[in-house]
């Protein structure tokens, strides 16, 4: 469902309402400690509390790990949630009115919210039928198969509240429709039912199947698996797409695993319902299930959200099927991998065994050693590379290499790069360790540096004009900058004293922020500046823009070292100005050079001339700058 935009009246109205204590409360145990309250913080492990709520600032801060912010922020980072729904939710709980931007569409979101609200009740409903339905006799079928063919414990059957579809065209309808009142094309809606082509009326879309409920983030059933028990085809049948349901969306028990994969720092991802059922059954608690269709980008970034370290590891089948899902797989999600953004492993279990499977005769230590084992993604690719390949054989050597070629040359980190470069080279060595250097040579010689972030410097001004300057390039002074903006941002945002000498300075030497993440929060700070506490007011931006605030959250608030900084405010700002001033003007200074270098004297003397000026003009003014660089250096370490 698309929510237009709330109204910052209803945002600001469940803010005043939603006590910060009283919802993080509902998570974290409290302590009364002076005007605050403490406990251990619930976003990362820890035996001494360090996670501080204050109800009268309405804001809670972690001195472990940093995290901070209000209650609707709490309860997004707690649950991984989407603002707008986290502040529809607390509006709910604390009966705040609901309005939207656009008047026009309240009627409107009031419509979808109403219908979700019902889809979410049949669908549990059905659930709870499904689940009564499997404990009558016309379910003995289903216990049997479950019980004998996949070994599940009762508990294990109730926890992920399978049920039994029965065999009737209409049965489900007439439960829902006829007894309980809900209006047929509701049931349509959350494709629980077909009209029929011919005759009018309805059918059941489950009939003979044991029934697995796929439930959101939050535990609510939003669509069924179900699995055949019969030779129908097919073997498996998923609700169709829906308003509460995507396939590509969803993954099957996250609800049951985000706990598992926060604990462990670590998901795995397995191709079906009863491998993630098996898996939580024998106590690996962080397993969730793809639903039949490749992994996609957004189903990763959702799992990822709850493993700090970004671990993932694709457990799929061995077998030519298998190996093609995790191919796909991977592609889907290399970018991220290539940056590092994800530590994926891909397992094969022995025997070509899916993890239901393995279970039946292994214990869950051997299937968490298998785990440990488990080849990061790049030795994966490198042996699927290699496999069944004669590297005697010229053709093999051949296309091996310009598999691996490939393969390598899209690693951005050079350690990395180098690291791999070595490994295949050894690899193609065949034992003969001579050859080596001459392979990574080879290697070296094909692969493209083109994820490498290189700086090419501009040709110097002693070679163009006979003169001595040499600035220095940005990309060692890269951290510096970094942190001289991010000092004047957190300044200005928490020392409004300091405010207008900021502002006076930058316009003065006519600076800009030249990081992108530190101008889209300075664009931020100019249009809240005027609607009250400005620290308050980037908050809430962020609740909306987490993506694009989130390298710059941390500015929001103040740890002990941040403090001490603020101690030595005038000098710090004066320091962070010089060293933009610097950026700015070493940039300048290259601009004006390379336009001088580009144009004739002869054809045009009088923009030459200007050029000239100009750039000799920023060198006096680099030459000043430079003079005062040790002190900034020393004001800003």
């Amino acid at each position: 469902m698309q929510i237009p935009r709330l109204h910052p009246d209803t945002i600001e109205e469940v803010k005043l309402r939603a006590d910060i204590v009283d919802v993080v409360s509902e998570y974290v145990v409290l302590r009364k400690r002076g005007k605050d309250f403490v406990g251990l913080c619930p976003f990362h492990d820890e035996k001494t509390p360090s996670f501080t709520v204050s109800q009268t600032k309405q804001m809670y801060y972690c001195f472990g790990c940093q995290a901070g912010g209000n209650a609707i922020k709490f309860v997004m980072d707690l649950g991984k949630r989407q603002f707008a729904e986290v502040v529809l939710d607390l509006a709910r709980r604390y009966q705040v009115p609901v309005q939207t931007l656009e008047p026009e569409q309240r009627q409107e979101l009031q419509r979808q919210l109403s219908l979700r609200e019902q889809l979410y009740e049949v669908l549990a409903s059905t659930a709870h039928f499904y689940q009564h339905a499997l404990k009558q006799s016309q379910g003995h079928k289903a216990i049997e198969y479950l019980q004998s063919n996949r070994y599940l414990r009762t508990e294990t059957i109730e926890q992920f509240g399978l049920g039994y579809a029965p065999a009737g065209w209409e049965t489900l309808h007439r439960y829902l429709v006829e007894d309980k009142r809900y209006p047929a094309q509701l049931l349509e809606k959350a494709g629980l039912i077909k009209p029929r082509k011919e005759g009018g009326g309805y059918y059941d879309v489950f009939r003979d199947r044991l029934m697995i409920p796929i439930r959101d983030v939050q535990g609510r059933v939003i669509a069924f698996g179900g699995r055949t028990l019969t030779d129908e085809q097919p073997k498996y049948l998923n609700s169709p797409e829906t308003e509460l349901f995507s396939k590509g969306k969803t993954l099957f028990a996250l609800d049951q695993a985000k706990g598992g994969i926060s604990q462990q720092d670590q998901a795995v991802v397995v191709e079906g319902y009863f491998d993630a059922i098996a898996l939580h059954a024998a106590g690996i608690t962080n397993a969730v299930a793809s639903l039949g269709t490749a992994l996609s980008l957004e189903q990763v970034r959702q799992v990822l959200r709850y493993t700090e370290s970004k671990q993932l590891v694709l457990n799929f089948d061995a077998d030519k099927a298998g190996t093609n899902a995790a191919e796909r797989a991977i592609s889907e999600i290399a970018e991220l991998a290539y940056k590092g953004e994800v530590q994926l492993k891909i397992l094969n279990l022995p025997d070509g065994k899916d993890a239901d499977e393995y279970l039946y005769s292994h214990t869950s230590e051997d299937y968490h050693q298998l785990l440990v084992n488990a080849p990061l993604w790049l030795d994966w690719q490198i042996q699927q590379i290699t496999k069944d390949r004669n590297l005697k054989q010229a053709t093999d050597f051949q296309q091996v290499t310009q598999q691996i070629v490939k393969l390598l040359k899209n690693i951005a980190n050079s350690d990395t790069r180098n690291y791999y470069v070595a490994y295949c080279a050894e690899i193609l060595s065949l034992g003969d360790t001579r050859l080596i250097p001459l392979r990574v040579e080879n290697l070296l010689t094909q692969i493209a540096p083109t994820a490498a972030t290189t700086y090419s410097k501009p040709v110097s001004a002693k070679k163009a004009w006979g003169g001595s300057v040499s600035p220095s390039s940005i990309p060692s002074d890269r951290s510096l900058l970094e942190h001289a903006e991010a000092l004047l941002l957190r300044i200005y945002m928490h020392c409004p004293e300091q405010r207008r000498a900021i502002v006076e300075e930058l316009e003065e030497r006519d600076l800009q922020f030249s990081l992108s993440h530190h101008r889209f929060l300075w664009q931020q700070i100019l249009e809240v500046m005027e609607q009250g506490d400005l620290v308050s007011n980037l908050q809430n931006r962020y609740l909306e823009l987490s993506e694009e605030l989130g390298l710059v959250s941390h500015l929001f608030h103040l740890n002990e070292k941040s403090k001490k900084e603020l101690l030595r405010t005038p000098q710090v700002v004066q320091a962070a100005i010089a060293c933009m001033d610097l950026v700015m003007r070493e940039k300048r200074y290259r601009h004006f050079l390379e336009l001088w270098q580009q144009t004739d004297p002869e054809a045009e003397p009088e923009r030459y001339q200007s050029y000239y000026q100009a750039f000799y003009a920023e060198k006096l003014k680099l030459q000043k700058i430079d003079r005062q660089r040790l002190f900034s250096i020393t004001e800003l370490l």
